[in-house]
This record gives C-alpha cells, sequence and structure tokens, in this order.
C-alpha cells in the first residue's frame, strides 16, 4: 500500500472506529450533559479532562505511525506491511486501544456519566476479547519471532515506565 493510500485509509477508519466508539456512541449516551461530579467528587471531573487529554494525542500518534511506518491502516482489511515498534509502542503494545477506552472513560468522569463509565467498560473488554482472539494470533502468524519478541518486552495493557529498545538485528546496519 502505498504511503498516501495508508494515510487516507487511516484517516478514514479513525473517523469511522474511534470516532464511533469514542464519539458517537458516549454522545448518544450522555447527549454530553455535565451532571454533578461522580460521588460528589470533583477530582473525578479533573482526571477525567486529563484521560481525555492524553488519550487523543496517543491515538493520533498511533494512527500516524501504522499508516508513515506501517504502510497500512489499523482496520483488519488493510494491515500494515510492517510491525510498528516504535513511538508509544516502545511502552504498550496497544496504545489505540488504551488510548480509545482513555478517552471513553475520560468522558465518563468529566460529565459524571455512569452510564459511559460502564460503556468503556464493556468496549474495553470487547478490546481484550478482540486482540486475544483474533488480533494477536494474527500479528503472530504474519510477524513471528519479530512479534513474539515485541510481546516478551512490550505490555498489552499497563505501560512499562522506560521504553523498549529492540535489539539491533546481527549483520544489520
Amino acid at each position: 500500500m502505498r504511503r498516501i493510500a495508508a494515510i487516507l485509509g487511516s484517516a478514514l477508519f479513525l473517523v469511522i472506529a474511534p470516532g464511533t466508539l469514542a464519539g458517537y456512541v458516549p454522545w448518544s449516551l450522555s447527549r454530553w450533559h455535565v451532571a454533578s461530579p461522580l460521588l460528589g467528587f470533583f477530582p473525578f471531573r479533573v482526571m477525567g479532562a486529563l484521560l481525555i487529554a492524553l488519550g487523543l494525542p496517543v491515538l493520533l500518534d498511533s494512527f500516524a505511525r501504522f499508516a508513515i511506518q506501517g504502510l497500512g491502516t489499523p482496520a483488519p482489511v488493510a494491515p500494515p506491511r510492517h510491525l510498528v515498534v516504535t513511538g508509544l509502542y516502545r511502552y504498550v503494545r496497544n496504545p489505540m486501544y488504551v488510548a480509545v477506552t482513555s478517552l471513553i472513560l475520560g468522558q465518563g468522569l468529566l460529565l459524571g456519566s455512569v452510564s459511559v463509565l460502564e460503556y468503556g467498560l464493556v468496549v474495553w473488554v470487547g478490546f481484550h476479547l478482540f486482540i486475544l482472539g483474533y488480533e494477536e494470533p494474527v500479528l503472530r502468524g504474519k510477524f513471528g519471532a519479530e512479534y513474539k519478541e515485541f510481546c516478551t518486552h512490550v505490555p498489552r495493557w499497563l505501560p512499562r515506565l522506560t521504553p523498549w529498545q529492540r535489539m539491533a538485528k546481527p549483520g544489520a546496519d
């Protein structure tokens, strides 16, 4: 896939998938009505704003890396040609899923919406099952030892404190 096609495909998928999961559905559940802070605890609202502020750049960076470095999209119909193990992928294996979950849970906390928080948990469970049942087996089959090494050193959900440094392959310059 040419780089420009990968960029356009990733942008389209960004609008369709995360746009629906982290935008339209939370809006449909809450109409983005700001209710009282959960449990009357205002810091929950601040935590929600932080989760949103941190999640959005992570999502955008991850999508860009898939297109520019991976030469593909996050969509299973046009996957990347190369395993992406740079940027935030050096800290956590699934920054896109972490970012989308962060955006949804952040909205729930910011808006004081229990239904959005419940939805966020359902989305996370769905992501987890998809990763275990489809994504990881496909990536193991496509990238073999390279993906196995990545999985050995980079956690699925909770980021490492220090970035993983891939060992240089013998004979590589």
